[in-house]
């Protein structure tokens, strides 16, 4: 008898999930909104350098007041979704960025430095409103494939956005760059506004909720997903400036773009794996081991085409990594207040990106460029044993029983 021939990748999650009515199209917008978003540090970073004539330390303000800005507003407006709705948010946040973008490039530096503070305050929450909608449109069971696409859907986002900044940057200017960068967030804010997408399931409660105090949902175990949340971005920024640092070393810098997009692509590869598991895997295990693969990268930096391998194991971690904390908020966050946990996530992937970069170059400036992604990737590895006793906690609690559980959710 013939054995039984099984496929190598199961397709089956996708396809179920990418059947639940407005995913597919969420997730669609989501790739076109995205992609001025991540093109907004590169454009401002051009902009002080050439236009305004400032160093790249200037610029770094500049991108860092966004940041904190950014940081901050994330779970404010999250707030305000949860009590408000979508639609006032994304009128507000949308008007707010056209204001931004229309006068950034008008603007001196000292002006500009606080404006882009504010800007990052009310910032298109685009990232956690997707991630926010997948868990009303998805069922919690299934959330693991839509969350993968999600995630992959970024990796296409920051692989095109950036990408296309610098190019019209360089063909064109910085300011035209800036007033279009601006119009694409406008029209993303618009497209989002006009689909409307669903901030919780079918089955919750529509309209303002119970208002529920934090100490019932801001749990150790929530705190252990942001953390390691953080963790997780904070190598992955640390890994964008020891791959210039040690490609530049090596005077292969010109390879620079080609190791970055095997990167992105090895985390695409990854991130349509994880979703196509039936077993789930637990975000502190997939951090832990993106954290423990990339102390080693550094090693392959005497030639690109071994940096490129060196970086393969790390990079199928990334989006399996962020997807898996995404979807760990969306079940430990009740409904009434998912858009604010949405956004303290969103908070703790951008503070993680913001320390990763600096972190990573203060230590590469302090010995050398293999030591960007060890102590980085090392830092990671000791969040994840910090959160570890919580894991451990969680799993010797004792299964609720049905009627306890329905409760719970309810």
């Amino acid at each position: 008898m013939r054995p039984e021939v099984r496929t190598v990748v199961n397709l089956k999650p996708y396809r179920e999930a990418l059947a639940l009515p407005g995913l597919r199209s969420l997730l669609l917008i989501s790739v076109l909104a995205r992609i001025p978003l991540t093109a907004t540090g590169v454009t401002l970073t051009f902009h002080v350098v050439l236009d305004l004539g400032r160093g790249y330390g200037a610029a770094g303000l500049v991108g860092a007041a966004s940041t904190v800005g950014a940081a901050l507003g994330s779970p404010l407006l999250g707030r305000l979704v949860d009590r408000r709705g979508l639609r006032p948010v994304l009128l507000l946040t949308t008007v707010a960025e056209g204001v931004f973008w229309a006068c950034a490039p008008t603007l001196s530096y000292p002006v500009l430095l606080p404006t882009a503070f504010l800007a990052g305050l009310l910032a298109l929450p685009v990232f956690s409103v997707v991630r926010q909608s997948v868990a009303a449109l998805v069922p919690a069971e299934r959330r693991r494939p839509a969350y993968a696409l999600d995630s992959m859907s970024v990796e296409l986002s920051f692989m095109v956005g950036p990408a296309l900044a610098v190019a019209m940057a360089a063909a064109v200017s910085p300011r035209l760059t800036m007033w279009a960068v601006g119009a694409g967030i406008v029209a993303s804010g618009i497209c989002f506004w006009l689909l409307d997408p669903p901030t919780r399931a079918a089955d919750e409660p529509a309209g303002p909720a119970r208002k529920v105090p934090r100490r019932e949902w801001v749990t150790p175990r929530l705190l252990a997903v942001l953390a390691v949340s953080l963790a997780a971005t904070l190598v992955l920024g640390g890994t964008d400036v020891a791959v210039v640092a040690v490609l530049r070393e090596g005077g292969e810098v010109g390879w620079t773009g080609a190791v970055l997009a095997m990167w992105a692509v090895a985390s695409l590869v990854g991130g349509f794996a994880y979703g196509a598991v039936t077993r789930s895997i637990s975000p502190l295990v997939l951090v832990a081991a993106l954290s423990l693969t990339t102390i080693p990268v550094g090693l392959g930096g005497a030639h690109w085409w071994l940096l490129c391998l060196a970086l393969v194991p790390a990079g199928a971690l990334c989006a399996p990594s962020i997807a898996s904390t995404s979807d760990a908020v969306s079940r430990l966050a009740p409904a009434g207040v998912r858009g604010e946990a949405m956004g303290l996530h969103g908070s703790a992937v951008t503070v993680g990106i913001a320390l990763g970069a600096p972190l990573a170059g203060a230590v590469i400036d302090a010995s050398a460029p293999a030591w960007g992604f060890a102590v980085t990737g090392a830092i990671g590895v000791l969040v994840a044993l910090a959160v570890l006793p919580v894991e451990l906690r969680h799993r010797r609690e004792p299964v609720p029983s049905q009627p306890e559980l329905a409760t719970l959710t309810s």
